[in-house]
């Protein structure tokens, strides 16, 4: 599978929650991974669940485990296991995954740049806020001094300390 295809099938299978959270449900991006089977795909999600737990991250933070109904055939339904994982979750899956399948090695490269532009994204948010809060501060400044010039206030150093 091409690079384009597997970053389009990531973004196909990522969701956003009702409080605007990105998260992927783990059977969404098994097949993307190249993964044939549950149980062989289970072993590389409760490994990056290990690797999240050892980082001193709150595992239940970032892998959510849940489970879906499936027909299984003559309107028959079964419940099977899934789990909601973060944007770092489904980092650590892919780091997690055979690196000798093309659709892992670009999975990681995918997560690996996608967080970085969310990092980049919140640097510039934050950023934004400072400014902003920073020119409130100048304007409440400017209303406090004029409010000492016309109270009579002399001695701004003392007053301003």
């Amino acid at each position: 599978m091409e690079i384009d295809e597997t970053n389009r099938r990531l973004e196909a299978a990522k969701k956003t929650s009702g409080k605007g959270r990105e998260f992927w449900m783990a059977r969404d991006i098994q097949s993307v991974l190249g993964y044939a089977t549950w149980e062989n795909f289970k072993g590389v999600v409760e490994r990056a669940a290990e690797s999240c737990r050892a980082g001193g991250q709150d595992i239940l933070d970032h892998f959510r485990g849940t489970t879906k109904k499936v027909e299984i055939g003559s309107g028959a339904a079964k419940d099977i296991e899934d789990y909601f994982l973060t944007r770092y979750a489904c980092y650590l899956v892919a780091m997690n995954g055979q690196a000798s399948k093309a659709e892992v090695a670009t999975a990681q490269r995918y997560f690996a740049v996608q967080t970085r532009l969310n990092e980049i994204s919140q640097e510039q948010i934050g950023n934004s806020e400072r400014l902003r809060l920073r020119n409130r501060l100048t304007e409440a400044t400017k209303h406090l001094n004029s409010a000492a010039k016309r109270a009579g206030v002399q001695n701004y150093a003392n007053f301003t300390n």
